[in-house]
């Protein structure tokens, strides 16, 4: 029904959890293919559908804020933000640096109501 779209609720969602191997220096020498390394983050891709938006000229955003209940940081909150109908919604994501290059896979962009944010993380050269 009609009244049942403009009510207030949550976006449906997609997400994926870009995980693999980070080959180092330090994982070469002590790691080989037979027996891997500890699977890390590496990424994310979202797909937030915001298909009911009111105002459709104004683009969904996100932000990312300090998470509260990580002692030592390493995780942080990635909050959506769009228009009513929908309320915000909000994720624990790794807190590393992003690559926010085109090539490194970084992409965020809203198209036929869905709001589209891929990012992959820095990887740190290894220096002595």
């Amino acid at each position: 029904w009609w009244h049942e779209k403009y009510k207030p609720r949550k976006p449906k969602y997609f997400n994926r959890v870009h995980t693999g191997y980070d080959w180092n220096k330090y994982n070469q020498t002590h790691y080989d293919y037979d027996n891997p390394p500890p699977k890390t983050v590496q990424g994310y891709k979202f797909n937030i559908l915001y298909h009911d938006l009111i105002d459709k000229s104004k683009a969904p955003t996100y932000k990312v804020e300090p998470d509260p209940t990580s002692a030592d940081g390493t995780t942080c909150i990635l909050r959506f933000i769009a228009g009513p109908p929908y309320e915000d919604i909000a994720f624990r994501v790794v807190n590393k640096e992003w690559s926010y290059s085109h090539k490194r896979g970084f992409r965020c962009s809203f198209e036929r109501g869905i709001l589209h944010l891929f990012f992959n993380f820095d990887r740190p050269r290894y220096r002595r």
